[in-house]
């Protein structure tokens, strides 16, 4: 899968049945599901794939037992089925992860239970164990890192964990398997229209300069968090449909929370849930919930966010963590439907709406990633009315997303490439078996396969999405970067100059991510 491939699809097709603007979960989502239907299916991505809020999750496939507390018994229920989907699709990115909530009351040990026999009633069948109460002492062995004092037991039950853009990547490979073109760094600028209605849109192909139009029966903005400007474009008088909150997240060393299990605390002091995951060796601890004004493709964590974060982690640790002992901190943007009355972010719901406007511009307002597979079903369902295509069913149920395995026997950090990772091992087996940075997993294996096979054009796009280098360690990225852009120089026929160009756009990025 290349970008010169898709390039030269596009330019061999005269119309579309439907084109997608925005390229990430519930954008990639809605072109696998349309091309899989038999559409001729187009998709523009102003960036890399899965560039904004869909790169900065909390990392979990979950039904959200938070939502139980807000009677979101439906969400609850669809999320959880979408959660047994999407492990059996790609198992070699969704597995199982054991969570402990920590009880402090003995009261606390019977609410926290009884909220999750319900989580599991919901979820019907499923392969995951079920919860079960811990005295004081198992629950240290399972959280070692967790403060004892005070502590009665937990409540232990097990979800859904995953990597937010290696699904994404390989959402794009099932996508185009099917037939669907999708082109990276493609910035729609407007929409063509005949007689009031949208038929097509104009971009341009930010790597080249070049403008380009395309036509189709039907077009699904799917934009996330700038869903209002693309509504703009189309309806500048329009309101705004979706209110942003930025979530933080903060990764440090497991020395600091070993083990194998995660923490939830239910009830931060500004109501949200507090995770500490494990992850790619590391530990992901958040989130936040901040209200923003204005959607930013790169939003910056503020200070008292990280402050939040740790404050909270040391409440219930004894790790004594600061600053100085964070390897990434990232924020991402949630676009959370607007609701009357409601104006603050922690109460509005994490569920989805789909928006028909009056030039027939079907839009998709907010979602989670654990729902992508059913919002894209719903966004071509609407499409395929709106833009009179022959109806067919979704397919999208029992499709295996691409290179997934139920079992792989190699090195940990390539058990998540799935069947790719045969391609990555005769790669090293070449010579290529050098790590880009001794605190990174990564080789330079990795790196040419991703920019041979995954349409990987910039060093962000290697350091931040393809390898997850950037949130693991983003200080460490910063010195690999050279390194990457001196393989991808010549992967690509590119110049020295480009090479110092991308090591400093790179630098500018990851300087944000670093506490």
């Amino acid at each position: 899968m290349t970008r010169y491939n898709m390039i030269e699809k596009f330019e061999s097709t005269i119309c579309w049945d439907v084109i997608i603007v925005g390229g990430g979960a519930t954008g990639i989502g809605s072109a696998l599901d349309a091309a899989s239907r038999g559409y001729k299916t187009l998709l523009l991505e102003q960036y890399d794939f899965g560039k904004g809020t869909s790169s900065k999750s909390t990392k979990l496939i979950h039904g959200g037992v938070r939502y139980l507390k807000q009677g979101k018994i439906g969400l609850v229920k669809r999320a959880l089925k979408e959660r047994e989907i999407l492990m059996k699709n790609a198992p070699h990115i969704c597995h199982s992860l054991s969570f402990i909530i920590p009880a402090y009351n003995w009261w606390e040990l019977f609410y926290y239970g009884l909220g999750l026999k319900l989580y599991e009633l919901l979820r019907g069948d499923s392969k995951l164990d079920r919860s079960k109460y811990l005295f004081k002492k198992k629950t240290l062995k399972y959280l070692p890192g967790l403060f004892p004092l005070g502590l009665h037991g937990g409540v232990c039950y097990e979800d859904g964990q995953f990597d937010d853009t290696r699904l994404c990547i390989n959402l794009v490979q099932t996508a185009a398997n099917k037939g669907a073109c999708l082109i990276n760094y493609a910035r729609v600028v407007s929409f063509i229209k005949e007689q009031g209605r949208v038929v097509g849109v104009q971009f341009v192909d930010t790597e080249t300069g070049k403008n380009f139009s395309a036509r189709a029966n039907v077009v699904i903005n799917a934009t996330g968090a700038f869903v209002d400007e693309v509504i703009k474009m189309d309806e500048p008088k329009a309101s705004n449909f979706v209110m942003l909150s930025q979530g933080v997240h903060i990764v440090i060393d497991n020395s600091y929370f070993p083990g194998r299990h995660a923490l939830l605390v239910p009830r931060t002091d500004d109501g949200r849930i507090l995770f500490a995951i494990p992850w790619h060796g590391k530990v992901l601890v958040g989130t936040t919930d901040q209200p923003v004004d204005i959607p930013v493709i790169e939003p910056r964590p503020l200070h008292e966010e990280i402050d939040f974060i740790i404050n909270h982690f040391n409440r219930y640790t004894h790790s004594g963590l600061t600053r100085e002992n964070v390897r990434s901190v990232f924020a991402g943007l949630r676009p959370l439907v607007k609701v009357p009355g409601y104006d603050k972010t922690k109460l509005l719901s994490r569920d989805h709406t789909i928006w028909v406007s009056k030039s027939q511009l079907v839009n998709v307002l907010g979602g989670k990633w654990t729902t992508y597979r059913n919002i894209a079903q719903e966004a071509v369902d609407k499409a395929m009315y709106v833009g009179k295509l022959p109806r067919r069913q979704c397919q999208t149920e029992t499709i295996r997303i691409h290179a997934a395995l139920e079992s792989i026997e190699m090195p940990h950090h390539l058990d998540i490439y799935g069947s790719d990772a045969a391609g990555i091992l005769a790669l090293q087996e070449e010579g290529y078996s050098s790590q880009i940075h001794e605190r990174l997993p990564y080789t330079i294996a990795e790196v040419l396969w991703m920019t041979r096979n995954e349409m990987a054009m910039t060093v962000e796009d290697i350091l931040s999405r393809r390898t997850r280098s950037l949130f693991l360690d983003a200080a460490a990225s910063v010195e690999a970067a050279p390194l990457v852009a001196s393989i991808m120089s010549r992967e690509l026929s590119k110049s020295a100059l480009w090479e110092q160009q991308q090591i400093i756009a790179f630098s500018t990025i990851a300087a944000n991510y670093i506490a």
